[in-house]
């Protein structure tokens, strides 16, 4: 190994050794020790070194092909200690700056997001909804009052047939009388039948339409 390439390994060793310090304090800043659970402080270090260690070997492989000699743990260790006696309070300033502002940035883009986008979103559902249920409220009395005008119609219409055909239901013979009577009732029992289904739906709309 040549001079030069000794004294670009230092350097790069040197830089290193700083750059994992900046790693670390940025790294225990965002996992908070005291706030995590044991297995997850235990799995986060351990991934944390394992980067550290493949970036350490891919800057010394790109450097110096991967040699490695004592004087590389040196350089480490002066880089960590350069970085903690001249650059960590500097670093750590600027650190929480850009996270506060990271933070601030990022409700500033939640207050538009909802001043822009969701709320107005909100609002023309509630007004489109709105809109749909009163439409069909309407719909449904005048649909209610359509029928109530037509069944008042036809008892209109059909009043003089019930008085002609209650004149004739005296003059009917007995046997007639007993097998209208059987086919009204089997009808009135299918009417019924009917009614109450119609009945069950007329409420169900009422208390949909009322909500």
């Amino acid at each position: 190994m040549s001079l030069t390439v000794q004294f670009y390994t230092m350097l790069a060793m040197i830089a290193m050794g700083s750059f994992f310090g900046c790693a670390l304090d940025t790294y225990n800043r965002f996992l908070k020790r005291s706030e995590r659970k044991r297995w997850i402080v235990f799995i986060h270090d351990i991934l944390f070194w394992l980067c550290i260690s493949l970036l350490l070997f891919y800057v010394l492989f790109m450097v110096n092909s991967g040699e490695v000699r004592f004087y590389i743990f040196v350089a480490l260790f002066c880089g960590f200690a350069a970085y903690q006696a001249l650059l960590k309070r500097i670093y750590l300033s600027i650190l929480e700056w850009w996270i506060q502002a990271a933070v601030s940035i990022a409700r500033m883009i939640t207050r538009l997001f909802r001043l822009v986008i969701f709320n107005p979103a909100r609002w023309l559902i509630l007004g489109l909804a709105a809109l749909v249920l009163g439409t069909g409220r309407a719909f449904y009395a005048i649909v209610k009052g359509l029928a109530k005008v037509i069944l008042w119609i036809l008892k209109i219409i059909f009043k003089p047939a019930i008085w002609i055909g209650t004149a004739i239901w005296h003059f009917v013979p007995e046997p007639a009388k007993k097998f209208f009577a059987d086919l009204f009732a089997n009808v009135a029992g299918v009417w019924g039948f009917l009614k109450n289904i119609v009945m069950k739906a007329k409420k169900r709309l009422s208390r949909f339409f009322k909500k």
